[in-house]
């Protein structure tokens, strides 16, 4: 799958302040393996504070904010989880904009753990198949989600496809369906 992705190009949308980190890392490196561009956006430009759970990890600089690209700019979207950074993004009326958008454009969308709560806000889980972290599955089904607790999910709905997993064990299943979303279209 080395080239499976070669001229795509992959929002990675974050929060500045707290997202789990292995959850942007371990995606971002299958969507480099499989010859794809990870960018990194958020909702202000600078730096961007991963976590390791509740502690402080690495800085990550980002790439473009909510305000000054747009999902045209890219051919999918991941959604990395942690409670923090769903939490933020959204509130944010940009972050929620921008991830809405790729579902009204037709384009892949993978998200895991607590990241469906920007979902939830943005209105697009009505009829879709959604696994996350277990905590949002009222949530989920309140927005007029089908939660199921499984590894990976691929919900292929018209010319959407959602690809959602539950944690950071699920990495492997979860990295391997977004590269196949995304190469497929």
């Amino acid at each position: 799958m080395a080239a499976a992705l070669d001229g795509r190009k992959i929002a990675f949308l974050v929060a500045p302040e707290g997202f789990e980190q292995v959850e942007l890392t371990s995606p971002w490196q299958a969507v480099e393996g499989a010859g794809g561009t990870p960018k990194l956006v958020s909702t202000k430009g600078g730096k961007a504070q991963g976590f390791d759970h509740l502690d402080r990890s690495d800085l990550f600089t980002v790439d473009a904010t909510v305000a000054d690209t747009s999902a045209d700019d890219f051919d999918a979207l991941v959604l990395p989880g942690g409670v923090a950074n769903p939490d933020f993004l959204r509130t944010h009326e940009g972050a929620v904009a921008f991830a809405k958008a790729f579902f009204d454009q037709g384009k892949p969308v993978a998200v895991i753990c607590h990241g469906p709560w920007t979902l939830v806000e943005a209105g697009v889980l009505r009829g879709r198949r959604v696994t996350s972290w277990p905590s949002l599955a009222t949530d989920i089904r309140n927005a007029g989600g089908d939660w199921v607790d499984e590894e990976v999910v691929v919900c292929k709905d018209g010319p959407n496809t959602l690809v959602s997993s539950r944690k950071p064990a699920d990495l492997p299943a979860f990295d391997n369906a977004l590269v196949q979303a995304v190469a497929a279209g």
